[in-house]
């Protein structure tokens, strides 16, 4: 019997309202430091390596606000039967470098929820795409990153 009832499953396809930022040096060469970049371009806040994007989307919110792992709420994810999240996998593609002074805007869409049958029990898979692009429109990365709820 399938845990995934049609209310969970018209979920797919859910997208959460764009967040609009603007990269900024400052905050390239912060990452950078702290993640122990050696790339010069990195260091000087000219251009931001890859992973910056994971943060730069999540909005912003007060501690009281926040889960106990220190991350925001889940957005475009429906109510589930099994409780306990875990990360599951990102892949990343990249069009173009993220530079200081762009103005980006990513779009989390849920692309997908699927179940399997895990060796300790029954998991629950949820696919999202976050799309970034710039103020022209025009591509800048795609990532698409799984959770897993078991």
């Amino acid at each position: 019997m399938s845990m995934l009832t049609t209310a969970i499953k018209d979920w797919i396809g859910h997208t959460e309202a764009p967040i609009t930022v603007e990269v900024n040096r400052r905050e390239i060469v912060k990452y950078a430091i702290a993640t122990e970049q050696v790339r010069p371009e990195y260091l000087s806040g000219d251009e931001a390596p890859p992973m910056f994007i994971f943060g730069l989307f999540r909005p912003i919110l007060p501690m009281d606000r926040l889960g106990p792992d220190g991350l925001p709420p889940p957005g475009a994810m429906p109510e589930l039967p099994l409780k306990r999240i875990m990360a599951g996998g990102t892949k990343m593609t990249v069009h173009r470098p993220m530079r200081a002074g762009d103005v980006l805007t990513g779009t989390r869409t849920l692309t997908d929820i699927f179940e399997k049958e895990g060796r300790q029990g029954p998991l629950i898979f949820l696919v999202s795409t976050l799309s970034v692009v710039d103020a022209t429109g025009a591509s800048v990365m795609d990532e698409t990153g799984t959770r897993i709820a078991r």
